[in-house]
């Protein structure tokens, strides 16, 4: 990159009611939440990131206060020409504050958005889209699979994913056998049985439990199945792969690449799912996915965020050749309306081939949703 100054970090966040129920095993969203980052330099240039704060309700809270005390100072009147040094400017003063803190996940996501308008500000200078900079030969269309298929409006959702061309989704799981059960009938009920089902438990489950529902699973031709035990310890996923055979999807709550490394080591790991938003950026995705190469461990990215974090994710599938499919919430997302016109009636997305994110993302009509932040966030 050219070695402008930073002059500014300011943040803006997008908050939208939820009107149609957006519930986990652990609990449930009453807002969809889209955090920007904006970092500005002194060439009048301005690059955009999104952090993750869906939990908890309060996260978008504690974010301002991380971006605005802790990471903006480090960074205002420094140049810097790669990404490479941002990330280790950022990680060398804030990593043992968060140890103190006990709070590596908001450290993390903090840094999430900055090494993203850093890295979209790199693919901006050289005009080409970010998938360009990453990758010789970037797919043009990623399929996606529907996410958030429960706990409750499971025919209604189903409906939704035929509606739009999908082939695959994912149902939500954890709520209790007879209830999981249910949601498994009317999913396969309604979308037929060559369509393909995964499973999301959200750490919803003990081992135990979990090693109880792989025949209910396998009954209903659930591929593989996504944090199934709580607290997502290897040695637990491994003891569940062993008992039942059933590959295992993880990965959206680990932070840094390092962390991935005892999941990529295990055989059960068919999968492993770096969110963007959490686990350091674009640049810790990208280790990621360097060393899940090593391991022939697909990589799928976790996405339930907003209208940014969403067109970076799709640019990373598209630079990654083992990114099967791009994972893709059907339920009501008002901060990700700017870039739903991607969406292909095939099932797909389609990948844009502008600079940077590939799109312009207009957020006007969002501005019901802006929150008023104080002047040093703003």
């Amino acid at each position: 990159m050219s070695d402008s100054a930073v002059t500014s970090v300011r943040c803006r966040v997008y908050r939208a009611p939820v009107t149609t129920g957006v519930a986990m095993s652990f609990g449930a969203l009453d807002y969809r939440v889209m955090f920007l980052v904006e970092v500005a330099f002194d060439d009048g240039t301005v690059s955009t990131g999104e952090t993750w704060v869906n939990f908890p309700s309060w996260g978008w809270q504690e974010r301002i206060a991380t971006i605005t005390e802790g990471v903006a100072p480090l960074l205002i009147g420094r140049r810097f020409t790669d990404t490479a040094a941002v990330r280790e400017l950022l990680l060398s003063s804030l990593m043992r504050v968060a140890r103190q803190w006990g709070a590596m996940g908001p450290v993390y996501q903090a840094i999430s958005a900055i090494d993203q308008a850093f890295w979209i500000r790199a693919a901006n200078q050289r005009g080409v889209a970010l998938s360009a900079l990453l990758s010789d030969a970037p797919l043009s269309e990623i399929p996606v699979y529907g996410s958030s298929l429960g706990p409750s409006g499971v025919v209604e959702s189903a409906e939704r994913c035929l509606e739009i061309g999908l082939t695959a989704a994912k149902v939500k799981l954890g709520f209790g056998r007879a209830r999981d059960e249910e949601n498994l009938t009317s999913a396969r009920r309604v979308l037929g049985d060559d369509f393909r089902l995964f499973g999301d438990a959200n750490q919803g489950w003990s081992t135990v439990e979990a090693v109880a529902m792989a025949p209910l699973l396998r009954d209903f031709g659930v591929e593989w199945i996504e944090e199934p035990v709580i607290g997502d310890a290897p040695k637990h996923l491994d003891e569940v792969f062993c008992e039942t055979g059933i590959p295992i999807a993880t990965g959206e709550n680990l932070y840094g690449a390092d962390a991935f490394g005892d999941y990529l080591a295990l055989p059960g790991v068919a999968i492993v799912q770096p969110d963007v938003g959490k686990v350091g950026g674009i640049t810790e995705y990208q280790r990621v996915v360097e060393a899940a190469r090593e391991t022939h461990t697909l990589v799928a990215p976790h996405l339930y965020n907003g209208a940014h974090s969403t067109a970076i994710s799709i640019q990373l599938a598209a630079a990654n050749p083992t990114t099967p499919w791009l994972e893709w919430d059907i339920r009501q997302n008002p901060v990700r309306e700017p870039v739903d016109h991607l969406l292909t009636p095939a099932g797909s997305v389609t990948v844009p081939q502008g600079p940077g994110v590939g799109v312009e993302i207009d957020l006007s009509h969002l501005s019901a949703h802006l929150v008023h932040l104080s002047e040093e966030a703003q």
